[in-house]
C-alpha cells in the first residue's frame, strides 16, 4: 500500500517543481521592478496596478492567465491524485474482502473434514454396537458437541459480516472527510502562493522548506504505511496514546502557566516552533493526501497585515518597504507565532470531529490552553514590537493624550497656509491633511478632531504623500532645517533628517516616488540643490545631489514619474528641467532646453506645473496663458545605456509641441487614473484623456482660483441603477466616473467634491492674509479672530465650532479686537485707521457710523471697566479717547480728544482704576522709554490733559505693561523691557521698586496677560502669561529671578502676533501674524509646579546662575570681596576691634559689584538702594540700610545682563555715535569722545574724567586720586593726546583703553 501511493507523491512532488522553475523564468525583471510596488500600494488591487501603465497591464494579464493555467494544472494533478487515492484504497478494501472470503471457506472446509470423520466414526460405532451400549452413548454425546460447534462458527461468520459493513461505512466517511480537507489545503495552498509571489524574501525561504518537508513528507509516508499495514486496532492505540500524552502534556503546562510569563523570549521561540513542528506532524499522520501548504515567513508585514492579505481584503495593514528593513526582525517573529497558533488551532478543530463526547472536553481544554500559551507568546512579542509595524488607519485618533506633562500642549488650530496643498487621506472618514505654520494637522471631518505632527522649529514650507497614503513627509524652511517623515497611521515620526540643507534657507520642493522608497528634495538658496535620499535606510546623507545654474530660475514644483523611479521633472516660472537618476553610479543628470516665443513662434506664458503623461514617453508642462507645452523624452540607445564606461548619453527632453487648452491661467495640473486634469484662475476644473481631448469639466459652481486638487485614494464604485453620475463631453455620452476630490482655492476655502451626484461642499474657510488680532469673551466660550483680509470670525473654543463672521469691505484690515468687560462690545481697530464698536453677537455696528480719525493704523484698543470710556492708539503715535454719552435716552459713543503724546511707537494702552474715587486712569507706554498717564476729568473736547510723565528705562525700552495683581498691600505696574528684565513700579508714585530677571528665551517679552481666577482659593496663586518673538510661555508669580518658575514652547517660528487668554483660564491663544494661523494651548499648572520642585528650594536655583554654582571660583570670590567690604568700611588702617557681621551697608554695595565685573550706572544704583530700602516699608514702616549675602547674590544676578558684557553691545553704540572712517569702520574723533564723556548721560566732571584714564593708562600707581609726583608735568591735557588716538574704533576701545582681551568668534557667543 505504502508502494503505491509513494509514486504519485513523487510525480505530484516533481510538477509542483517545474512549475516553480517555470514562476522563476517567466520575466524575472517584471516582477523585480514591480516588486516594491505592491509591497508599498498594500490595499491597491491588481486593477489599479494595471492602470500604470499600459505595457505593464498586459503582462500582468499574461502573467495571471499563466498563473491561472499552472494553477488549473496544479487543480487537476490534485484531483488525480485524490482520484488515484481512492481507487487504491477501493482496491485495498476489495483485497482485504477477498482475503476475509478465503479464510472463511478454509474453516468451512476444516469444518467439512471433521464432519467426515465424524461419520466414519459412526460407522465404526455401528459396528460395535453389538459389543458395547455404552460406547453408543459417548458417540451420541459427541455428535451433539459437534452441533453445537457448527452453531458457534455460523455465529461468527454473521458477526464479521458485520464487521465488514462497519468498516465500509467508517471508510466512506473518512473518505468524504478527506476530500472536505483537501479542498481546505487548496484553499489555504493558493492563498499562500498569492502571498509568495508578492514577496521575493518569502521565495528563497519557500524554497528550503519545500526541500525540508519533501524529505519529511517521505518519511511520514512510510511511517504511514507500516501503521496502515499494522491494522485499524493499533491505529487506534496509537491515536489514545497521543491523546492521553497531550493530556498530560496540557496538565503539566497549565500548572507552569503562572511561569510562562517570567521566560525569556528564546524559550518562547523555541517552544512555539516546537508546538507548530507537532501540528505539522499530526497533520501530516492524519491526512492521506499530502497536499503540501508551505510556510512562508514575510519580513515586510505584521502578522496582522499577513491574515488580512492572505483574505484578499483590502486591509489598512499594508506595509511599505521601509517597514521591510526597520522592523524585519520583529514581523519575521511575529509570523512565526501567528502561524503556529493558527495551525494548531486548525488541528485541534479538525481532532473534535472524530472522537468521542468525552475525548471532546479534553481536547477542549487542550485548546484553551493553546490559546493561554498564545496569548503569553504574543505579550512577549509585541513588547518589543513597533507600533509602526502593527497600527491601522484608526490607531491615530484613537490614542491617548498626554497634554497632562506639559504645561502647555497644542490642542486645536485655526487655520491653514493655503500656499501649500491639501491632501485626500481617507475618504470613509474624510481625513485631510494640511499645514498650519509650523505644524502639520491631519483633520477628521466627521469627527471634528484634530491630530497635530509637531517637531519643526520653522515654518514648513513643503510636504507630500506616498500613493497609499501611509506616508506623510514635511520640509521646513530656515536655520537647522528638518525633513520629516511620519506614520500617518500612528503620527510618529519614523525618520529624521538633519542639516539636510547647511548651505541654504531650507527646503523649497520635496517629493516621494510611488512605492516610497526614495524622497527628493529642491532647497530654498540662491543656488538650488537636488537631492535624492533615500530614507528607508535611516541615512543622513543624500543618495546624489545636484546643482543648479541660477539661470534656470527658481525651481518650485518637483514630481516623480509615477511608472519609473529615476525619472523626475520640475519646473520655475520660466523654465522646465527633467532629471534622470543613475542609482547604480549616483549620478543625477539633467535636461533643461529653453523655450522662447521663435521655439513655437507663439507666445507660451510662464509655467505653473509640470507632470509625466500618462502612457507617453513625455512631459506636460502648464502655464499662465492656458497653454500646454509637450515635451519627448529622448532615451539613448540601449548599447550606450548599458554601457559602464561613460553615462555622456543620457535621456534628454525636446520641446515637441504647445497646445492652446483655455484662454483662462492654469494653476493646477495633475493626473489621475485615466485623465489629466487642470484648474485655472476662474475656478475651473477641467478633465483630459490622454489625447488631450476634453471629456468633463466643473464650471458653474463660481469659485476662486484654484490652489490644489487631491483625489481620493479608494477607486470609484461601479456604476448602478441609484448612480447620479454625470455624462461626459464625448460622442457616446458615457457615464463620466472619477474619484471624489478635495478642493483648494486661493482664498483659503477648501471643498470636497462628491462625484455622484455633483454635490459640492463647503468644508472650512480660513483667513486668506495675516491674522494680527484675536480676543477672547470675558465670561463665555468665544474667541474673535480678525484677519488682514477684513474677515472677523468668532469660535466657540470648546467645542471647536464656527458661529459666525463678518467680512468688511476691500481695503479695511482687521489690526486689533478687544471686548469690553461686559463682554457685549467688540472694539475692532483697521489697518487704514477706521474704528468700529461692534455688537458681539451679531457683529454690526453699534454706532451709526465708524469712527475716523487716525491716518494709521490703530494698533490698540482698550475699554475703562465700567465701559464709558474707550481709548485707541496708532502707528502715528496718537492716543485717541471716545466716551459715551446719553442722547435721547440713549447711550451713544462720542469722539473725546486724541494726542500724539509718544515719539517711538506705544506698546500698551492700559485703563485702571483710581484707588480713592473709583473713576478710571489711563496709561501709555512707549518705546520712546515714557510712561504717560492721562486725567479723563479733566479732559474735553479735542483736548486730552496729561496727568505725569515718568521715564522707565535708561538703556534698554519697554515692550509692554499690565496691572500686577494684589499679591502684597502695595498695588503696582508690570513693566518689561528689552534687556529682559521685568520691573515692578508703584502705581501712584510710579518709583521703581523692583527689578527682575524676566524668562529669557531667545528674545524678551513683548506681550503679558495675568491668568483669570474663578474662586478666591486660587487668589494666592497667580500666574502670568507671555509672549516673545516667537515662543509662548508661563512664569509662576511673583516673579523673584528664579529660572525655574517659567517655561515656554515655539508656537510661530515667524512671530507671534497676539495673545488672549479663556475666561477661565484654562486656555491660551496665540495669533502667527503671517502664517496665518492662531493655535489653542491647553494649560496644566501642576506640570510648571513639579517642575519648579525639580530645581529645588531658597537659593539653589540662583547658585545655578553663576558660573561654577556655590562652590565655584567665582562665588567665593563674591564672598571674599562681601567681607572685604565691611573691613573697609570699618578704614583699613584702625586699630580698633573689627565688627564683623553678616550685612554691609548700601552704601558698599556698588563697591563690591563692581569688584566683581558689574558696573552699574547711577541710575542703576539709586533704583537698587530703593529696592533694599523700601523692601519692608509697607509691612513695618522702616527702612532698610544694609544687606546680607543671600539678598545681594539676588540683586546682583536679578540686576546684572543676563547675557554679560559683549562686544556686539559696544559696536552697537559705536554705530549710532560714530562715522564710517576711510577704512568702513565705525569710529569716534578723540574730541569728539570726551565731549561726549563730559556731557551727554551720566556724565563726568573733568576730574573724575581724567582720574579714570589716569588709572586704566597705568599713571597712578594705586588708589582712586592722582597723586602729585605721578601727574605728568605737561598737563593731562597732553597725557591724553598722547594715550588716545585721533580715531577711535570699537576695537581700540576695548582693548587699548579698557584693556579687555576679545575672545575668539567660537568662543564669544558663551563669553
Amino acid at each position: 500500500m505504502s508502494d503505491t501511493e509513494e509514486t504519485p507523491l513523487k510525480e505530484s512532488s516533481g510538477e509542483v517543481e517545474k512549475e516553480e522553475e517555470k514562476e522563476e523564468e517567466y520575466n524575472p525583471s517584471f516582477e523585480e521592478d514591480n516588486l516594491q510596488q505592491s509591497l508599498t500600494e498594500g490595499t491597491l488591487s491588481w486593477g489599479e496596478s494595471q492602470e500604470e501603465s499600459q505595457e505593464d497591464g498586459e503582462e500582468l494579464e499574461k502573467w495571471m492567465d499563466k498563473e491561472e493555467q499552472i494553477e488549473g494544472e496544479e487543480g487537476r494533478g490534485e484531483e488525480e491524485e485524490m482520484r488515484g487515492g481512492e481507487e487504491e484504497r477501493r482496491g485495498e478494501e476489495e483485497e482485504a474482502k477477498r482475503e476475509e472470503e478465503e479464510a472463511t471457506g478454509e474453516e468451512e472446509e476444516a469444518t467439512g473434514e471433521e464432519e467426515e470423520a465424524t461419520g466414519e466414526e459412526e460407522e465404526a460405532t455401528g459396528e460395535e454396537e453389538e459389543a458395547t451400549g455404552e460406547e453408543e452413548e459417548a458417540t451420541g454425546e459427541e455428535e451433539e458437541a459437534t452441533g453445537e460447534e457448527k452453531e458457534m462458527r455460523r455465529e461468527e461468520e454473521e458477526a464479521r459480516g458485520k464487521e465488514k459493513e462497519m468498516r465500509g461505512e467508517e471508510e466512506e466517511v473518512r473518505g468524504e472527510e478527506e476530500k472536505m480537507r483537501g479542498e481546505e489545503l487548496k484553499e489555504e495552498e493558493e492563498e499562500m502562493r498569492n502571498v509568495e509571489e508578492r514577496y521575493e524574501r518569502g521565495e528563497e525561504e519557500e524554497k528550503r522548506w519545500g526541500e525540508e518537508e519533501s524529505g519529511e513528507e517521505e518519511k511520514s509516508e512510510e511511517k504511514e504505511g507500516s501503521k496502515e499495514e499494522g491494522g485499524e486496532e493499533e491505529d487506534k492505540e496509537t491515536e489514545e496514546e497521543e491523546y492521553k500524552w497531550e493530556r498530560e502534556e496540557g496538565r503539566e503546562e497549565e500548572a507552569k502557566s503562572g511561569e510562562w510569563e517570567e521566560e525569556e523570549e528564546g524559550v518562547v521561540l523555541e517552544k512555539t516552533e516546537r508546538k507548530a513542528g507537532k501540528a505539522q506532524e499530526e497533520k501530516k499522520k492524519k491526512y492521506k493526501t499530502t497536499i503540501q501548504v508551505d510556510d512562508i515567513v514575510i519580513s515586510s508585514e505584521s502578522s496582522m497585515s499577513r491574515s488580512s492579505q492572505a483574505s484578499s481584503k483590502s486591509s489598512s495593514h499594508s506595509q511599505s518597504p521601509e517597514v521591510s528593513e526597520i522592523y524585519k526582525d520583529i514581523s519575521m517573529k511575529t509570523g512565526i507565532f501567528e502561524e503556529a497558533a493558527i495551525r494548531s488551532q486548525e488541528d485541534i478543530g479538525q481532532k473534535l470531529e472524530d472522537i468521542s463526547a468525552q475525548e471532546k472536553d479534553e481536547v477542549r481544554f487542550e485548546q484553551h490552553l493553546e490559546g493561554r500559551r498564545k496569548s503569553f507568546q504574543f505579550k512577549e512579542v509585541s513588547s518589543k514590537e513597533s507600533l509602526v509595524s502593527i497600527s491601522t488607519e484608526d490607531t491615530l485618533f484613537q490614542k491617548e493624550e498626554d497634554s497632562k506633562v506639559y504645561p502647555l500642549s497644542m490642542t486645536w488650530s485655526f487655520g491653514w497656509n493655503s500656499s501649500l496643498p491639501v491632501y485626500y487621506m481617507r475618504e470613509d472618514k474624510r481625513v485631510l491633511l494640511y499645514v498650519c505654520g509650523h505644524t502639520a494637522v491631519i483633520y477628521d471631518v466627521f469627527k471634528n478632531t484634530q491630530y497635530h505632527l509637531q517637531g519643526h522649529p520653522n515654518i514648513i514650507s513643503c510636504l507630500c504623500v506616498s500613493e497609499d497614503r501611509r506616508w506623510i513627509a514635511t520640509a521646513d524652511e530656515g536655520p537647522d532645517c528638518l525633513i520629516i517623515i511620519w506614520d500617518a497611521f500612528t503620527g510618529i515620526p519614523v525618520h529624521t533628517i538633519f542639516d539636510s540643507c547647511p548651505d541654504g534657507n531650507g527646503i523649497r520642493s520635496i517629493a516621494i516616488t510611488r512605492d516610497s522608497k526614495f524622497l527628493a528634495t529642491i532647497s530654498d538658496a540662491e543656488t538650488q540643490k537636488v537631492c535624492i535620499w533615500k530614507w528607508t535606510l535611516a541615512v543622513e546623507t543624500p543618495a546624489c545631489t545636484l546643482e543648479l545654474p541660477k539661470e534656470y530660475g527658481f525651481q518650485e514644483n518637483f514630481i516623480f514619474n509615477p511608472a519609473n523611479n529615476r525619472e523626475l521633472v520640475s519646473n520655475s516660472k520660466t523654465q522646465a528641467v527633467y532629471y534622470y537618476w543613475f542609482e547604480d553610479k549616483g549620478i543625477l543628470t539633467h535636461s533643461a532646453p529653453l523655450l522662447t516665443e521663435k521655439t513655437f513662434n507663439k507666445l507660451v506664458g510662464k509655467f505653473s506645473q509640470s507632470v509625466f503623461h500618462l502612457k507617453l514617453p513625455q512631459i506636460l508642462s502648464a502655464t499662465k496663458e492656458g497653454k500646454l507645452v509637450v515635451w519627448d523624452i529622448h532615451y539613448p540607445p540601449s548599447s550606450s545605456s548599458s554601457s559602464s564606461s561613460s553615462v555622456s548619453a543620457f535621456p534628454y527632453i525636446k520641446p515637441r509641441k504647445l497646445v492652446h487648452l483655455q484662454k483662462e491661467a492654469i494653476t493646477v495640473l495633475t493626473t489621475i487614473d485615466s485623465y489629466i486634469v487642470t484648474g485655472d484662475i476662474k475656478g475651473n476644473i477641467k478633465f483630459y484623456d490622454h489625447t488631450l481631448s476634453i471629456v468633463n469639466w466643473y464650471s458653474n459652481f463660481k469659485l476662486s482660483a484654484i490652489r490644489t486638487l487631491s483625489f481620493s485614494k479608494t477607486l470609484p464604485s461601479p456604476p448602478t441603477e441609484k448612480s447620479n453620475l454625470p455624462t461626459d463631453c464625448t460622442l457616446r455620452g458615457d457615464l463620466f466616473v472619477v474619484r471624489n476630490f478635495i478642493i483648494g482655492t486661493f482664498d483659503a476655502t477648501v471643498y470636497h467634491m462628491t462625484v455622484d451626484g455633483t454635490k459640492l461642499e463647503k468644508l472650512f474657510v480660513e483667513p486668506r492674509d495675516a491674522v494680527h488680532a484675536i480676543s477672547c469673551h470675558p465670561y463665555q466660550p468665544l474667541i474673535a479672530v480678525g484677519s488682514i483680509c477684513g474677515m472677523i470670525k468668532v469660535w466657540d473654543f470648546e467645542r471647536k465650532v464656527y458661529l459666525f463672521s463678518r467680512a468688511f469691505e476691500k481695503g479695511l484690515g482687521v489690526q486689533c479686537l478687544t471686548y469690553n468687560p461686559e463682554g457685549a462690545l467688540l472694539g475692532a481697530g483697521f489697518t487704514e485707521g477706521t474704528v468700529y464698536i461692534l455688537d458681539a453677537m451679531s457683529l454690526e455696528n453699534e454706532s451709526s457710523e465708524p469712527f475716523k480719525y487716525s491716518k494709521s493704523s490703530v494698533s490698540h484698543v482698550s475699554f475703562s471697566h465700567d465701559s464709558n470710556y474707550m481709548a485707541t492708539a496708532d502707528a502715528n503715535f496718537t492716543v485717541a479717547v471716545y466716551v459715551v454719552v446719553v442722547k435721547n435716552g440713549q447711550r451713544v459713543w462720542e469722539y473725546l480728544a486724541r494726542l500724539r503724546s509718544h515719539r517711538n511707537s506705544i506698546r500698551s494702552l492700559l485703563f485702571g482704576v483710581h484707588l480713592d474715587s473709583n473713576e478710571p486712569r489711563l496709561l501709555s507706554l512707549g518705546k520712546d522709554r515714557f510712561l504717560i498717564e492721562y486725567n479723563l476729568v479733566k479732559s474735553y473736547k479735542d483736548h486730552l490733559d496729561v496727568l505725569d510723565i515718568h521715564r522707565t528705562d535708561q538703556g534698554n525700552y519697554p515692550t509692554c505693561m499690565i496691572w500686577y495683581p494684589p499679591l502684597t498691600k502695595e498695588l503696582f505696574l508690570l513693566i518689561c523691557n528689552s534687556g529682559y528684565k521685568v520691573k515692578l513700579f508703584n502705581a501712584t508714585t510710579k518709583m521703581c521698586r523692583k527689578t527682575l530677571l524676566g524668562p529669557a528665551y531667545g528674545s524678551p517679552i513683548e506681550q503679558a496677560q495675568v491668568l483669570p481666577v474663578k474662586s478666591t482659593l486660587e487668589l494666592q496663586k497667580r500666574y502670568l502669561v507671555f509672549i516673545n518673538k516667537d515662543k509662548v510661555g508661563l512664569q509662576i508669580l511673583p516673579v523673584d529671578g528664579n529660572p525655574h518658575k517659567t517655561c515656554a514652547i515655539v508656537c510661530h517660528p515667524n512671530g507671534v502676533a497676539g495673545l488672549a487668554l479663556s475666561h477661565d483660564g484654562h486656555f491660551a491663544f496665540t495669533a502667527g501674524g503671517q502664517d496665518r494661523s492662531v493655535v489653542q494651548w491647553k494649560i496644566n499648572l501642576a506640570a510648571l509646579e513639579a517642575a519648579v520642585s525639580l530645581g529645588g528650594e531658597d537659593l539653589t536655583p540662583f547658585y545655578g546662575l553663576v558660573s561654577g554654582g556655590r562652590e565655584g571660583k567665582f562665588y567665593r570670590e563674591l564672598e571674599d570681596y562681601f567681607y572685604y567690604s565691611q573691613i573697609r568700611s570699618q578704614g583699613i588702617d584702625t586699630m580698633e576691634t573689627r565688627q564683623v557681621s553678616e550685612h554691609i551697608c548700601l552704601s558698599e554695595m556698588p563697591f563690591v559689584m563692581r569688584a566683581i565685573g558689574f558696573y552699574p550706572s547711577e541710575e542703576k544704583i539709586e533704583d537698587m538702594f530703593n529696592e533694599i530700602k523700601f523692601s519692608e516699608y509697607v509691612e513695618t514702616g522702616k527702612l532698610i540700610d544694609k544687606i546680607n549675602l543671600p539678598d545681594f547674590l539676588k540683586v546682583y544676578l536679578n540686576h546684572r545682563p543676563p547675557f554679560g558684557n559683549t562686544m556686539d553691545g559696544i559696536q552697537n553704540s559705536f554705530d549710532v555715535l560714530g562715522f564710517t572712517n576711510s577704512e568702513g569702520k565705525k569710529a569716534i574723533r578723540r574730541e569728539d569722545f570726551l565731549n561726549l564723556l563730559l556731557t551727554k548721560g551720566e556724565h563726568m566732571t573733568e576730574e573724575e574724567m581724567f582720574d579714570c584714564f589716569a588709572t586704566l593708562f597705568g599713571l597712578t600707581p594705586e588708589g582712586w586720586k592722582s597723586e602729585p609726583a605721578a601727574t605728568c608735568t605737561q598737563g593731562l591735557e597732553i597725557c591724553l593726546q598722547k594715550e588716545l588716538p585721533e580715531e577711535i574704533t570699537a576695537e581700540i576701545f576695548t582693548t587699548e583703553i579698557l584693556g579687555l582681551t576679545l575672545a575668539n568668534s567660537s568662543e564669544e557667543p558663551n563669553q
